[in-house]
């Protein structure tokens, strides 16, 4: 069998964006509701959906937190347009390259935990709003990463078996969720910036770059 998908996660994957993610939710809290995140809470940013963060946000401020999960989304992703707009959002490493290498052949799909409106602005910064029709957003699923629900929401919407898909992923969450899917999953090191566990793939590489066919060949099933 070979890989009949690719499945994308992308922030810190494919876009430098957590950093901004985490600073654009911080300044709206900040500024608009008087709560000032924790280390820990900026730090959970990374790799989790916004069900997720916004359960952990609500725990934690029992009563303060006034907006619904869909109105503080909405908020942080404008103030997210403004600090792109402002500072830019650095692609990683042969981003542009490995969904043009990988998808020749294959089905793709994007599967993040941001909002789709968030995943919209990464991708037109990628140049990747048309190469990716099937994108899956914290919008469509009730348990982000590291539960397997987004992406194999993804494999049955491109009718591809879990066995036959490839997850590309940075964080612990996303390769914990790519791996109970029954997936076979890819950590790349070039966005794990805090140094998160990524052991639990079955292969990690420094970059995209480092994602070959030759790799995809080796780590099909039946291809070692």
């Amino acid at each position: 069998m070979t890989f009949q998908a690719v499945l994308f996660d992308l922030d810190g994957t494919l876009v430098d964006s957590e950093p901004h993610s985490a600073a654009a939710l911080a300044a709206v809290l900040g500024r608009d509701h008087g709560i000032t995140m924790t280390p820990a809470q900026r730090e959970f940013v990374l790799g989790h959906s916004w069900n997720e963060i916004y359960a952990r946000l609500a725990t934690a401020n029992v009563g303060g937190l006034r907006w619904s999960q869909e109105d503080l989304a909405a908020r942080v992703t404008a103030e997210r347009a403004r600090i792109i707009a402002e500072k830019g959002l650095p692609l990683m490493p042969g981003a542009r390259e490995a969904f043009d290498r990988l998808g020749a052949g294959r089905q793709k799909a994007i599967v993040t935990g941001s909002s789709h409106d968030e995943a919209r602005q990464a991708l037109t910064t990628l140049g990747a709003l048309m190469d990716f029709p099937i994108v899956i957003a914290s919008e469509d699923y009730s348990h982000g990463k590291p539960a397997p629900d987004g992406y194999l929401l993804a494999a049955r919407r491109l009718a591809v078996p879990p066995a036959a898909c490839l997850v590309l992923e940075d964080s612990a969450p996303g390769i914990a969720a790519g791996r109970a899917a029954g997936m076979t999953v890819v950590a790349v090191s070039a966005g794990n910036f805090l140094g998160q566990d990524q052991s639990a793939a079955h292969r990690i590489v420094a970059t995209l770059n480092d994602v070959t066919l030759q790799l995809l060949a080796e780590l099909a099933p039946g291809g070692q």
